[in-house]
């Protein structure tokens, strides 16, 4: 299944108005402070990446438990993965990052699975 992606009604309708309060209430929170804006901006992204991603450190736990669940080895060419660079790959990206919805990947093997989804 592929990522739902956002159609251009709803880009005009619902994102476009998202945004723009947001910024705006960023704007206004910052009352004309370039680094308290430009921190609150930084702080805001990342959290909304840990909602979709998890932590960093939440993710390496799993990477140790997939690691040790797949013998070492990449779940496609089935060679030893690296010590550093292996890659989580979601089966489901809305599913998260959990046990059952990912696999270790090598990065040739990731590399080829995100073209084939025709990732960029």
């Amino acid at each position: 299944m592929s990522n739902r992606q956002l159609t251009a009604e709803e880009l005009l309708a619902k994102f476009r108005p998202l945004y723009e309060r947001t910024v705006a209430e960023l704007t206004q929170i910052a009352a004309g402070d370039v680094g308290l804006f430009w921190a609150l901006r930084r702080k805001l992204s990342k959290e909304l990446s840990y909602s979709e991603r998890g932590k960093p450190a939440q993710r390496k736990v799993l990477k140790a438990k997939k690691f040790k669940q797949q013998a070492g080895l990449c779940t496609i060419c089935k060679q030893e993965l690296p010590k550093r660079g292996a890659v989580l790959d979601r089966f489901e990206a809305m599913e998260g990052y959990t046990l059952a919805n990912t696999r270790l990947l090598c990065p040739v093997c990731d590399s080829k699975t995100q073209q084939e989804r025709n990732y960029k």
